[in-house]
């Protein structure tokens, strides 16, 4: 299994794409506690930086600050 640091590092731009989990193929427990259906994403989708959506590679990535999504979104919507 690859380290966090190596998980993070993965580029979307050069990855295998035979190495990366369709998300369309994770598979929970909707009645698993919070902690377990977590866990179980992780070990299903094996890089939850980097994975495919279909035929798009997705990458993420999260920024050191304490802004919430919610407060960026509030923010983006005010400026419409």
């Amino acid at each position: 299994m690859m380290g966090i640091e190596t998980m993070k590092s993965v580029s979307p731009k050069t990855v295998d794409r035979s190495t990366l989990v369709q998300r369309s193929s994770i598979r929970l427990d909707p009645a698993a506690p919070r902690e377990d259906r977590l866990r179980e994403f992780i070990k299903q989708i094996r890089n939850p930086y980097c994975y495919l959506d279909g035929k798009t590679v997705v990458k993420i990535s999260f920024a050191a600050t304490d802004t919430t999504m919610e407060d960026c979104l509030e923010h983006y919507l005010r400026g419409l």
